[in-house]
């Protein structure tokens, strides 16, 4: 019997020093808990600003696309009318016919780009060209 009071006293012992091990570490283990809610709190909250944010820049996004495209029309150069010559009839003569058939009009062809834009390219010699 003498070793089974050894044997309850050690197991007694043993089980002291565990619960008292494990009060030491019930305060981090609260401190580590609350500190997990508050970090899965904040990792919501910053999910939630994130799908905002998003949502918002798709919005910009299509506003900017919106006003390069008018941007572009407005600066798209107008397309240049056609130059139509109008003849008005003339009277007829009476008893002869005219012998010159009417010309048809034809619209002017447009200037080149380089013709109408920038100085005169020609060669300038002399003296005095300045």
């Amino acid at each position: 019997m003498h070793s089974l009071r050894n044997i309850l006293g050690f197991v007694a012992l043993a089980s002291l020093t565990t619960l008292a091990a494990c009060d030491q570490s019930k305060p981090a283990l609260d401190k580590a808990t609350a500190d997990l809610t508050a970090m899965t709190a904040e990792r919501d909250g910053l999910k939630a600003q994130l799908t905002a944010s998003n949502s918002q820049l798709a919005g910009l996004k299509a506003q900017v696309a919106d006003l390069q495209a008018k941007l572009a029309a407005a600066t798209a150069p107008a397309p240049a009318p056609a130059v139509v010559e109008e003849k008005k009839p003339e009277p007829a003569k009476k008893g002869k016919k005219s012998a010159k058939p009417e010309a048809k009009a034809e619209p002017a062809a447009p200037l080149p780009a380089a013709a109408t834009a920038g100085p005169a390219t020609e060669a300038k010699s002399g003296r005095k060209h300045f």
